[in-house]
């Protein structure tokens, strides 16, 4: 579906996704970033401990298309959606 969506995007519209990677975080992000021709995608590891399901934390990094790369702190997840907020409209 999100393919989809990158597809048939406006030209003013971002595609952004999601990858939650158990290993090899970055490459896997990397491989959905260009598989599904998204603008950006939004990784989070398994292996960062009390951050991912059942928590209200989360540590996130930031892919574009463009070959940018932007990692934050552990934060609240109301502070990590800020945090995608500001990126996309970086952009």
């Amino acid at each position: 579906m999100i393919k989809w969506a990158a597809e048939n995007k406006r030209k003013e519209q971002i595609v952004v996704g999601f990858a939650l990677e158990t290993n090899n975080s970055e490459e896997y992000a990397l491989s959905k970033l260009m598989n599904k021709n998204l603008d950006i995608v939004v990784m989070n590891s398994m292996e960062n401990e009390g951050t991912t399901f059942q928590s209200d934390w989360n540590k996130i990094t930031i892919l574009d298309k463009q070959g940018g790369k932007e990692e934050f702190e552990k934060k609240t997840k109301s502070l990590v959606a800020i945090d995608i907020l500001n990126f996309i409209e970086k952009q």
